[in-house]
């Protein structure tokens, strides 16, 4: 088969659908140029840059293309409806990157409660702020509200748990046993938002609107803070500013953007804020595990 990878794959990956036969091109092509160059290839492999949609899929259908693969968790940059009644297989890699994006989501819990991000940059300044940021916060003790407890979110369950936080969660799938199996509760969402310390969003993007908003935001403790690794979109960036700006939210870990790169440069060079630049799954760990999955579906196909 020839394969198309548009946003870069493990190269060990790689190799091994060579060995087992196939042609590989790596090349991104812009939105107007993909649904063309899509023809020519059996299968597609995308990460978060590359998107999707009728327009490609329109120019795509009735070629050689049989399956578009996410090489990631979520799907929400592909029109998957409007594939598969095209004839295009839509798969993903839901398992590979789930470590390591907890373990991000944690990493962002950790600088937003002890000013890790903040203080670091003063000190390449050349300044030495002790007392400014001194005034930091332990997780031990605190309360996590998890929203969407997939495979993302009970990781960072078992990790927040074994420092001592309580985790609570919403989620409109209640997974039989879960909650003696991690020691969390499932709770309705107003209710996580009312007693959450830490708020950490593991939804996939939301077709309502954003998780986080203005209203949501009021119903939330005083001094929160809210963690999101899952989609930009579920965040609505001029609201969390808003908050932060007045106190009421009082740090945010942000690794995902509405628009990406992001060009809100008041939220991500705020103070109050640890941004990454989507590096969820940016582990050479993760990135061999998603290889790993995407030569299974390739050689099952």
């Amino acid at each position: 088969m020839r394969i198309l990878v548009t946003d870069g794959m493990d190269k060990g990956a790689q190799a091994r659908m060579q060995e087992m036969g196939h042609e590989v091109v790596n090349q991104y092509f812009e939105p107007e140029e993909l649904g063309k160059a899509l023809r020519e290839f059996d299968v597609v492999i995308i990460r978060s840059k590359t998107k999707i949609r009728k327009a490609q899929i329109d120019e795509a259908k009735n070629s050689q293309l049989k399956l578009i693969i996410r090489a990631g968790v979520g799907v929400d940059n592909i029109d998957v409806a409007y594939a598969e009644e095209n004839g295009i297989q839509v798969k993903n890699t839901p398992r590979a990157s789930s470590a390591s994006v907890a373990e991000l989501a944690m990493a962002l819990m950790f600088s937003c409660a002890r000013n890790i991000s903040v203080a670091g940059s003063t000190m390449r300044e050349g300044k030495w702020e002790k007392k400014a940021y001194s005034n930091g916060i332990e997780l031990s003790g605190k309360t996590l509200g998890i929203i969407g407890f997939g495979r993302i979110g009970q990781k960072l369950c078992a990790m927040a748990k074994g420092i001592g936080m309580e985790v609570i969660a919403s989620d409109i799938y209640h997974v039989e046993g879960i909650e003696e199996q991690l020691g969390m509760k499932y709770v309705e969402t107003d209710e996580l938002l009312a007693k959450a310390d830490f708020i950490s969003l593991h939804a996939p993007a939301v077709g309502g609107g954003a998780l986080v908003n203005a209203e949501n935001i009021a119903k939330m403790k005083d001094g929160v803070v809210i963690i999101n690794t899952s989609r930009g979109t579920n965040v609505d960036e001029d609201a969390l500013l808003e908050a932060l700006n007045s106190g009421k939210v009082m740090a945010a870990g942000l690794d995902v953007f509405a628009t990406e790169p992001s060009a809100n440069e008041a939220l991500y060079t705020h103070p109050a804020v640890s941004a990454t630049p989507h590096i969820g799954a940016g582990t050479k760990e993760a990135q061999a595990r998603i290889g790993a999955e995407l030569v299974d579906i390739v050689a099952n196909m």
